[in-house]
Order: C-alpha cells, then sequence, then structure tokens
C-alpha cells in the first residue's frame, strides 16, 4: 500500500486553494460549444486575469507544486486569487475535460469544488486552466460530511442522454471515453473495462488478463440482478488526493475524472481514499444501499487496478488478476 500511495501521488497535481475571487465573475459549462478558449497571446493567464478576471494588479506568482502531470501556481491580485495549472506538453483538451466536469459538479449546489473560469493554449505549446482559489483547512474534513455531501451531487447530478459524458477526458494521464450508452453494462464493459484490457495487451502484449477480463465483462450482468441504476454525475477518481476541506471544514474535491455512471462506481478508488463507516452511513442516508453492493465494490476497483497496471506498471498487475480471477469463480 505505501508503494500504491507513491505512486498514486503522480494522479494530481498537489493542489492547495485560498479565498475564491468576487462573486461576480461568470463562466458557463452548460455543453462543451459554450467553452471559449482563450486566444494566443504572449501571456494568456495574465491577460485574463487583468481583464475578465477583473483585477487591475497582480501582487504576486507563487508556485505551490505539482505532479508529474501538471505545474500548479497561485496568482494573487486585488480582485481575489486564483488558481492556475499548466501543462507544457499536452494542449486544452484535457483542461477542457477537467473544466466541464468541475463545471457540472459546481452546478449541482451540493460538495464545493473550485469554480473553473478558463482554459486555454499557452504560445509556447501545452496548456492552462484558471479556476478558484479555495483556502483549504487543517484536516480533510468530516467523513459524514463527506459522504452526505456526495450523495447529494449524485442525487442532483442526472443526465438525460445515458451514461457518458459530453466530452472524453482523462483518468491519470490515460484517455477516458465517454462515448454516450444507454445501457451501464454496456458502458462500463466497453468503455472502462473493456478499454483498459486493450490498453495491457497492446502496451505488455499480456494476453491472459485480456482473455480472463473479457470473460469477466461477458458474464458480469448477473452481479446488477435487482439493482436500478440512474445515470449520477461521478467525480470519477476520488482517493485521499483529490479530498480535502476548506477553512471552514466542510468538504471539497478536486481534480475530477468526470462522467455520468452507476452511483456505485464513484467507491472504485476506495483502497486509496480512506472512507471510513462514518462516511458510508452518512452516504446511504441519502442514497440507499442497492443488493448486491458488496459483491460489486470489486469490480468497480478493478477499473483503477487496471488503469495503475497500465500507467505505472506490473505492480499492479497482481490485484487486478486476482479481482479477475475470482469473479470467474463465481459467475
Amino acid at each position: 500500500m505505501v508503494a500504491a500511495h507513491v505512486a498514486l501521488l503522480c494522479f494530481s497535481s498537489c493542489i492547495s486553494f485560498l479565498s475564491p475571487p468576487p462573486h461576480r465573475l461568470r463562466f458557463s459549462f452548460t455543453r462543451p460549444k459554450s467553452f471559449t478558449v482563450a486566444s494566443m497571446s504572449e501571456d494568456p493567464i495574465r491577460e485574463w486575469i487583468l481583464s475578465e478576471g477583473k483585477a487591475t494588479q497582480i501582487t504576486g506568482i507563487r508556485s505551490i507544486g505539482g505532479g508529474c502531470i501538471n505545474r500548479a501556481s497561485r496568482y494573487d491580485t486585488d480582485a481575489g486569487s486564483f488558481f492556475v495549472k499548466t501543462n507544457r506538453s499536452v494542449g486544452p483538451s484535457m483542461f477542457e475535460g477537467e473544466a466541464l466536469g468541475l463545471g457540472a459538479m459546481y452546478e449541482t449546489g451540493s460538495i464545493r469544488v473550485p469554480k473553473p473560469f478558463k482554459v486555454g493554449p499557452l504560445p509556447t505549446g501545452g496548456s492552462y486552466i484558471i479556476m478558484e482559489y479555495i483556502e483549504f483547512g487543517a484536516s480533510r474534513g468530516d467523513q459524514s460530511a463527506l459522504g452526505r455531501k456526495l450523495a447529494e451531487m449524485h442525487k442532483a447530478g442526472k443526465s438525460g442522454k445515458g451514461f457518458g459524458f459530453d466530452v472524453d477526458n482523462t483518468i491519470g494521464s490515460t484517455p477516458q471515453i465517454n462515448t454516450w450508452t444507454s445501457d451501464w453494462i454496456e458502458f462500463y464493459g466497453v468503455h472502462r473495462l473493456g478499454y483498459q484490457l486493450k490498453l495491457a495487451r497492446q502496451q505488455y502484449g499480456d494476453s491472459l488478463i485480456y482473455e480472463k477480463g473479457q470473460r469477466l465483462v461477458k458474464n458480469m450482468a448477473p452481479l446488477f440482478d435487482g439493482v436500478v441504476i440512474e445515470p449520477c454525475l461521478l467525480h470519477g477518481d476520488l482517493w485521499s488526493g483529490n479530498i480535502s476541506s476548506d477553512k471552514n471544514g466542510e468538504p471539497v474535491i478536486l481534480d475530477p475524472a468526470c462522467y455520468y455512471g452507476h452511483s456505485e462506481a464513484e467507491f472504485g478508488m476506495s483502497w486509496c481514499a480512506g472512507f471510513g463507516g462514518s462516511f458510508y452511513n452518512a452516504y446511504f442516508e441519502v442514497m440507499p444501499k442497492q443488493p448486491g453492493f458488496d459483491q460489486r465494490m470489486d469490480l468497480y476497483m478493478l477499473y483503477h487496478y487496471l488503469n495503475h497496471y497500465n500507467l505505472f506498471g506490473s505492480g499492479y498487475r497482481s490485484s487486478a488478476m486476482s479481482i479477475i480471477d475470482d469473479y470467474l469463480r463465481i459467475i
């Protein structure tokens, strides 16, 4: 588990947030076509902050860490502080997916997330995202409040299009395919487990895990007998590094890989999220537990173990294979 935690540090940009800028700032994320990518300029981040950001001066810029994917900075201004992530090698599409996810979660009015403001290309290559800066508290906050707020987001964030999302995004640095699909079992089998299994075969020539995994995909439908599945807005990558609290102790979640899916899929990273009994008790008060929940948990963890295998190597293969073999013995 120590090795797993170290590897997982690459998933996020070690983010801190300060107080939000004035409420007059607006950005709409209702549809991808409403997304305006910033024009190229010498410094598009500074240009946006001093125009649409309503600041007249930037009083300081500080690096606040980062990870193996993005760099993070705090911009202090006379209109408040902003949080900026940059990536010097990837175009705006990755941050567009993140911003759309943050915007969708923000619009539910449930759990707190940093409000996104702008995504654009950097003139020297790469891209950036500007968002609200939230001041973190001293701890990850109250587990029961996190469970309740997360359930409220799942309950409020619904889709009439089925399972998927308006854009493909990333889980870590792995592409996450979000093609709209009417059937959850098909969506999860093809665009989640199936995609990761194909990557494992392509990257490592791992035909064994591919073939066994495909057997599981083709025979997993009985695990969902008696379950009512509605498309719920999911954070999609909810591990401990993406969970915090603001200065008032309210839970905050960040760095999403959003899509609309079965609510239980949100717990696929529970092996590295630290959820306790109070979290689940509060969650199920709002979103009642469905039959077979415990039996499906490993199925949802399998997606993330496969992704870690594809991102970080063979250290995660045995966990993924063990889950597959256990299911193949019972289905």
